[in-house]
């Protein structure tokens, strides 16, 4: 599986004998769980980490503030992580966490234009150099906060957040697509239910045509 896309092949042979009739599991349980390659994971594990980063340089640490945005820094990289590995067996789970991924960096998304606000900092325009610049970086593989690290941890405050929403920018993107896909293939394909019943007659119709 990758962003939430599988594959079912088949290929129809003329006579086959019952050694050769297949099981017919692999698509009742599609591949799940490859979570690290999903890119939405790798831009959601950057921004926690630049988050984690901003808030220690530039929030107080008691205020309720940090606490907000580490969790909803983490909300969305975990949720995209438990998603992806219910997607074998509950397509519906997967969306649904999937989404509260999506929330949750809109959550943070707001916190970080409320940094910039209250402090009197303008947010960058989606087509001005810098966030040009951010995207080029956000472009290059693989995906890692080290690509980041040395403007993250060294830039002054208004920048660092113009950075971090221009991640969360394209990571919002990515679960967008992400989401428009695993909703396509379950309303192909349906839920664990649906493929139970459909291998459950594609077994029995193979059981018969086995039978001399």
């Amino acid at each position: 599986m990758k962003d939430g896309t599988h594959t079912t092949g088949r290929t129809d042979l003329p006579g086959p004998s019952c050694s050769s009739c297949p099981s017919g599991q692999a698509r009742v349980l599609p591949p799940h769980g490859g979570y690290e390659n999903l890119l939405s994971f790798q831009k959601a594990r950057v921004v926690y980490d630049a988050t984690a980063c901003f808030c220690e340089r530039f929030v107080d640490k008691r205020s309720r503030t940090l606490d907000q945005m580490i969790q909803a820094a983490r909300s969305g990289k975990q949720n995209i992580l438990e998603g992806s590995r219910a997607s074998g067996t509950a397509k519906e789970t997967e969306i649904k966490l999937t989404n509260v991924a999506r929330a949750s960096l809109e959550e943070l998304l707001e916190d970080y234009r409320d940094f910039l606000r209250t402090g009197g900092h303008s947010q960058w325009d989606k087509d001005s150099k810098e966030a040009r610049f951010v995207r080029q970086l956000g472009s290059r593989k693989p995906v890692s906060y080290e690509t980041f690290r040395e403007f993250i941890e060294t830039r002054p405050a208004p920048v660092v957040a113009n950075i971090v929403i221009s991640l969360i920018h394209q990571t919002n993107y990515l679960l967008d697509q992400q989401l428009r896909r695993l909703e396509q293939d379950f309303l192909k394909e349906g839920g664990l239910r649906e493929r139970m019943t459909r291998a459950r007659l594609a077994a029995r119709q193979r059981q018969r045509g086995c039978i001399p």
